[in-house]
């Protein structure tokens, strides 16, 4: 399995391109990344595509899934060795994302939210706090949760409005409400943004924390019926008058809002990978499509109309990809990402969802019906568009990264 493979090849596992070659680049996977991939595709084949439109039908949380994975090591990647983890890169996490999502990307979420609300303690959290909440996700095959967005506050972060106050005992009262939080049905802990100073800017007037999710004033909302990716369980959270002790402050007071964001350096290339997958999902399901169904006495792949749609998925993915593993890697080089996570996170979202709509196109009547696949795989794609920063919040940090570069005096904007 995965969780026992040695330590010296977890961390050969994160040398994407840096196996140099001649021109100091490389577009080719390790030994070790071929065989993470080639698990994570095979488990996708195994267990989610011939149960995952059974789960989107009935909009059941996968545990049993869940559990399969997390016993192949597929869950909880970024988690260090030392608290029991793999110890995996993004550009590594990233390979399996994508072949999870070409399964079922409601399922993939599930999975993927946990590594989201880890990202702040890889960020920010002491030792302390990682071995008490990394270390119990590597211990059973737990879920947590990343409560940011609220009933009114989503891109507009400063507008969030959950409040947690200081006691002079050192320990916080947490009062407020948050919306569509994955895993919050079934999370052992949250992660959570809240507003501790009403006067400062968004800077600094927010911090984290960490919370168990047994923690007496938590009322869970409903599960949500969303449009698609219906695996996953999102709800609003309730918290009053929930007190959290001094030793769950994340990093320091009033630098929560930055931690929030430095952690999606890490998920936005994951996501874009989920997109990726289901992108790459569509074009399959369309080609072999086009090639079995005739119309005017030949296939239709051979009507250019349709070949030249599923070129431009073609591609639409390959680029999407490449910019994925571009930002993945960068944040295992310890290199600033920012700007190419947008950009990986942007593309792949409207790559994934032009694929869907082409493939829906290309089926006919038929991609119109619950018995074909790609109807679901259009239903899934909105909310790449929307979650982890919606592709016009992508777009503002883009632009501002262009302004930046030209007024610094960069020789060009972008590129190596």
């Amino acid at each position: 399995m995965l969780r026992n493979i040695p330590k010296i090849l977890r961390a050969n596992a994160r040398c994407y391109s840096s196996g140099a070659s001649p021109l100091g680049m490389s577009f080719s996977l390790n030994e070790e990344q071929k065989s993470i991939q080639e698990m994570a595709r095979k488990f996708t084949r195994d267990e989610i595509i011939p149960v995952a439109a059974e789960y989107d039908r009935t909009g059941k949380y996968p545990t049993d899934i869940i559990k399969k994975a997390w016993e192949l090591g597929l869950v909880n990647t970024h988690v260090e060795a030392k608290y029991g983890g793999m110890d995996l890169g993004v550009m590594d996490s990233a390979l399996i994302s994508e072949e999870l999502a070409f399964g079922c990307t409601g399922i993939q979420t599930a999975i993927e939210a946990n590594n989201l609300a880890e990202a702040p303690l890889v960020v920010a959290g002491n030792d302390f706090q990682k071995k008490k909440y990394l270390g119990r996700m590597t211990e059973a095959p737990l879920m947590a949760s990343y409560g940011v967005t609220e009933p009114g506050a989503g891109s507009d972060v400063a507008g969030l409005r959950t409040q947690a106050v200081k006691k002079s005992d050192g320990s916080w009262v947490l009062n407020g409400q948050k919306m569509w939080i994955t895993n919050a049905g079934h999370a052992n802990w949250f992660f959570v943004l809240a507003r501790t100073d009403a006067n400062a800017n968004a800077g600094s007037a927010f911090t984290g924390f960490i919370l168990d999710a047994d923690t007496p004033g938590i009322t869970l909302g409903r599960k949500e019926i969303n449009m698609g990716q219906r695996a996953s369980d999102t709800r609003g959270v309730t918290f009053e008058d929930v007190v959290i002790p001094a030793e769950n402050v994340l990093g320091t007071e009033g630098k929560g809002f930055q931690i929030a964001m430095n952690a999606f350096d890490i998920t936005r290339p994951l996501v874009a990978a989920g997109a990726v997958g289901l992108a790459r999902r569509a074009m399959e399901e369309a080609t072999k499509y086009s090639l079995e169904r005739k119309t005017m006495g030949k296939p239709i792949f051979n009507h250019q109309a349709v070949s030249f749609m599923l070129a431009d998925m073609a591609i639409g993915i390959e680029s999407a990809r490449m910019m994925v593993y571009r930002s993945a890697y960068m944040r295992d080089q310890g290199e600033k990402n920012t700007w190419h996570a947008s950009i990986a996170k942007a593309l792949a979202s409207e790559v994934a969802n032009k694929s869907a709509a082409d493939a829906v196109q290309i089926f006919g009547g038929n991609g119109f019906n619950t018995e074909y696949p790609v109807e679901k795989l259009m239903r899934d794609a909105k909310i790449f568009q929307i979650y982890e920063g919606t592709s016009q919040i992508q777009r503002l940090i883009i632009s501002r990264g262009l302004a930046d570069m030209a007024k610094s005096g960069a020789d060009a904007l972008g590129g190596f």
